[in-house]
């Protein structure tokens, strides 16, 4: 049997290795074995269509990372229906937004979000079921839902190239944007036999990033493809990260670059035994050599690192254990995030004449894949701006290639990354100037040795006692609090050029001076 769908996936490890364990919840030791979530599955997708979902009608999730986001992921696939996992980090207006936009029937919620529900106006939402204990909410629990339906695989014809996954992203206008992830986004390249990562039936594979990244639900997509046991951990928790590697013997995780500094920072960590740890993936924000020594030193396994996008399910780049060199002839490649791998190509276009640039020179990466989004969800101006018609993605980014190698330089739009997050200055933008306070606001990222980059606002005000702390606490009423400010500066005048546009890199240029790059 082959692998096409995600549906697929399940199908065949129930088949081939049904026994075997493949879900572990970190936190209370529950466990699925392949045939027992490929059932589960199946009684999801019959809850699914009983509650009238069918073919790409999009269903929601508003939880942590939590077992049942796979129950209901690959039910609602088996039934050919878009998942839409919800950042839970958001402000609810930001929610609102994702769930009138995605139109979704059904809603997965967990307990610690039900005080969301009096916030948001769900008249529209057909299902809302409860992760947990669902109260005096009024609607059933997960368990219940799932209930009375039989485990049968309602066996619809599901095509690759069909949507199975949207995530939204920031957006350059201040809306976020949906993307359309398919069944051939994730599985493509796996399908040519590319084992990206290096995994096999033996892999247990630790998922703590958020589901709703792709650095999280598809780490753990491709760790099932290849019969991984997956251990899922409820969120990023540092002491209880670092008992589960041996305690549940992890072969291959995947952290963003603060996470593996704050596991680096914790008592005892020289004391734990890291032998089961074969490959750790990190990426998504840069990261400094110091760092990534340290974490090379101290956890004693390949290191490899992945640069990508949403749009690209995260793939676009990577640079291999054997590239991690440091202090060799080939130390110079840790600033690198590696080459394309096979099935992918990428090419540094110059933005003003729409050619390639030469080695070394810099320009916008534009990538092309199997991996590359379907679109975003009804939104072809948005689209045709990041997809060209032979198949490019424009990433926003600049670099420059080296004898294959990637290397990052800044950005070609304005997107900060903190920590992992995408978060555009558009967004922070226009919650600012809602302030009656600010007569013009600009926002940009400066570096931090935390978190890559943190945001700044750089404020006129129109009243003179308007304080730091008060812009701050208003952009927490209208946005995730990731987004917000961590400072704010002065200036009687925002710089703009003729037509009006701010000169973000002229507001950049004192903070980063001394930088090697325009990131982090």
């Amino acid at each position: 049997m082959s692998i096409h769908t995600l549906p697929d996936i399940l199908r065949y490890h129930a088949q081939t290795r049904g026994e075997k364990q493949a879900l572990v919840n970190a936190e209370d030791g529950r466990s699925w074995t392949f045939r027992e979530l490929d059932a589960d599955a199946n009684r999801a997708a019959a809850a699914l269509a009983a509650a009238g979902v069918g073919n790409q009608d999009r269903i929601a999730f508003l939880d942590k990372n939590v077992p049942e986001y796979f129950i209901y992921l690959y039910g609602g696939a088996k039934l050919g229906a878009v998942t839409v996992a919800v950042n839970w980090r958001l402000a609810p207006p930001e929610i609102q937004y994702i769930l009138d936009n995605s139109e979704a029937k059904v809603l997965v919620i967990g307990t610690e979000f039900l005080g969301l529900l009096n916030r948001l106006n769900l008249e529209a939402m057909e299902t809302i079921v409860v992760l947990g204990d669902a109260g005096d909410s009024g609607h059933r629990t997960f368990e219940q839902w799932l209930s009375g339906h039989a485990d049968d695989d309602p066996g619809v014809t599901i095509e690759p190239g069909a949507t199975c996954y949207q995530l939204y992203t920031s957006g350059t206008t201040g809306l976020p944007k949906g993307v359309e992830l398919t069944h051939d986004n994730f599985l493509g390249l796996l399908e040519e036999g590319h084992n990206l990562y290096r995994m096999s039936e033996s892999t247990v594979n630790l998922v703590c990033m958020p589901l709703f990244h792709i650095a999280g639900s598809g780490w753990g997509v491709v760790g099932q493809y290849f019969g991984a046991r997956t251990v899922i951990l409820r969120d990023v928790d540092v002491p209880l990260i670092l008992k589960l590697i041996p305690a549940q013997r992890v072969t291959h995780a995947m952290f963003v670059p603060a996470v593996l500094q704050f596991m680096l920072e914790a008592p005892g960590i020289d004391a734990i035994d890291f032998d089961s740890l074969e490959l750790i993936l990190y990426g998504a924000s840069p990261i400094t050599e110091e760092v990534l020594i340290r974490a090379m030193d101290t956890f004693r396994c390949d290191f490899m690192q992945g640069y990508g996008l949403t749009e690209t399910t995260g793939v676009g780049t990577l640079l291999p254990p054997e590239d991690h060199d440091p202090g060799g002839p080939r130390a110079h490649l840790l600033r690198s995030c590696g080459r394309p791998p096979p099935g992918t190509e990428l090419k540094i276009v110059d933005t003003d004449t729409g050619g390639s640039q030469a080695d070394g020179e810099v320009g916008e990466i534009w990538i092309r894949g199997r991996h590359n989004m379907k679109g975003y969800w009804r939104d072809p101006d948005a689209t045709r701006e990041t997809l060209t018609e032979d198949g490019w993605l424009r990433t926003g980014d600049a670099g420059y290639l080296k004898d294959g190698y990637l290397f990052i330089h800044d950005r070609v739009k304005d997107m900060i990354i903190s920590g992992g997050e995408n978060i555009y200055p558009a967004e922070v933008e226009n919650a600012l100037m809602k302030h009656p306070g600010i007569a013009d606001a600009a926002v940009i990222g400066v570096p931090s040795e935390r978190w890559g980059e943190t945001v700044k606002a750089i404020v006129t005000r129109k009243d003179a006692d308007l304080t730091e702390e008060a812009i701050i606490e208003h952009c927490r009423q209208h946005l995730a609090s990731y987004k917000c400010p961590t400072s704010v500066d002065w200036m009687a005048a925002i710089p703009r050029n003729p037509s009006g546009k701010i000169l973000k890199k002229d507001l950049r240029v004192p903070y980063w001076e001394g930088q090697s790059r325009g990131v982090s």
